[in-house]
């Protein structure tokens, strides 16, 4: 392991925000993180980059997670446990599932990022959410240097969140997590109309994982950009969460606002919908924006620094809550 010296960050995070770590190490096993942490407490962990926002410099000591390989822990005729450590791509990591026709994450297609933050947000995407699959992860106490293995039901997963960002925020370093996957009878869910739509299109009424996975890629092309060609972090906001009494007054001024039913009192509204009302969706401001497919992905055009970004973050929020009384919640980390 070699510490290095005033490294630009710009090809770590997805964003391609232009920041310096005044030290920088990678390591790729967790023997070597334990070594590290034996000596080095105060330090920022990176991954794939795909979930943040870096606005300054970091002056603490940038630990670039890069532990790779999948094993099975155990597997039937119906199911299979697969541990990944934390340093692998995550669509890399579905197609690898949809290529040994293990089934529960073909929704999840194209999601940037590596498998070791994805239980940190509890990514989702097209009705399906990563903590439906997820049984176990193992993670370094950061303070203790001991491994911690937290089942399902530790990490506390909720909408687009989990114990890693709340109670434990910074105090453990994921390593791995495992999977358990169907690897028959799959529960194939197509029920988000833009992928029946996209199947439709193909003459495809028997959709295989693949099928599902490479629709889902299509609609996300379509939509997002990619983050190699244009820096962004994917879906900036979170989906606002309302009450029924509220959408319905919301319905009377916006008769044709999008919605989907959570509970018997809570709605959930498209916050790429919202901003595409409010009139951001395509706009530009220079080297940054709001992305003109899909008002929900904040871009960085050229060099953009993160403190623009998050002021037109802060400046959508604004307007947000001035039209329609609603908190758009940031998904992404701000750093």
């Amino acid at each position: 392991m070699e510490i290095q010296e005033n490294i630009s960050l710009k090809t770590y995070n997805t964003f391609g925000i232009d920041v310096n770590a005044k030290r920088f190490i990678r390591v790729d096993s967790v023997y070597q993180l334990q070594q590290l942490l034996k000596v080095e407490k105060d330090v920022f962990l990176i991954s794939g980059g795909s979930n943040m926002l870096l606005t300054k410099d970091i002056d603490k000591l940038v630990v670039h997670i890069d532990i790779k390989g999948i094993s099975i822990d155990k597997e039937d005729d119906n199911f299979v446990h697969l541990t990944v450590n934390a340093g692998e791509n995550w669509h890399e990591f579905v197609l690898y599932c949809v290529a040994h026709n293990y089934g529960g994450l073909e929704n999840l297609s194209l999601i940037p990022g590596n498998v070791g933050t994805c239980p940190i947000q509890n990514i989702g995407a097209y009705g399906v959410e990563v903590k439906d699959t997820i049984t176990k992860l193992e993670a370094i106490n950061i303070e203790t240097n001991r491994l911690h293995t937290f089942s399902n039901d530790d990490c506390n997963f909720g909408y687009r969140n989990s114990i890693f960002k709340n109670n434990v925020k910074g105090e453990f370093v994921i390593t791995s997590v495992t999977f358990k996957l169907t690897k028959q009878n799959h529960n194939l869910n197509t029920s988000y109309g833009a992928i029946e739509t996209e199947l439709s299109s193909k003459n495809i009424t028997a959709p295989s994982l693949k099928d599902i996975s490479n629709a889902v890629t299509a609609i996300r092309k379509s939509k997002l950009p990619d983050p190699k060609e244009i820096g962004n972090s994917g879906s900036f906001f979170k989906n606002p969460v309302i009450t029924e009494s509220a959408f319905i007054n919301l319905q009377k001024e916006y008769p044709n606002i999008p919605s989907y039913t959570i509970s018997e009192n809570e709605v959930k509204l498209p916050a790429g919908w919202l901003i595409e009302t409010a009139g951001f969706k395509g706009k530009s401001f220079g080297d940054y924006g709001v992305h003109e497919k899909q008002a929900l992905v904040l871009v960085n055009y050229n060099n953009a620094s993160g403190k623009d970004i998050y002021a037109l973050a802060e400046k959508i929020q604004k307007h947000i809550l001035n039209q329609f009384k609603i908190d758009l919640e940031i998904e992404v980390n701000i750093i």
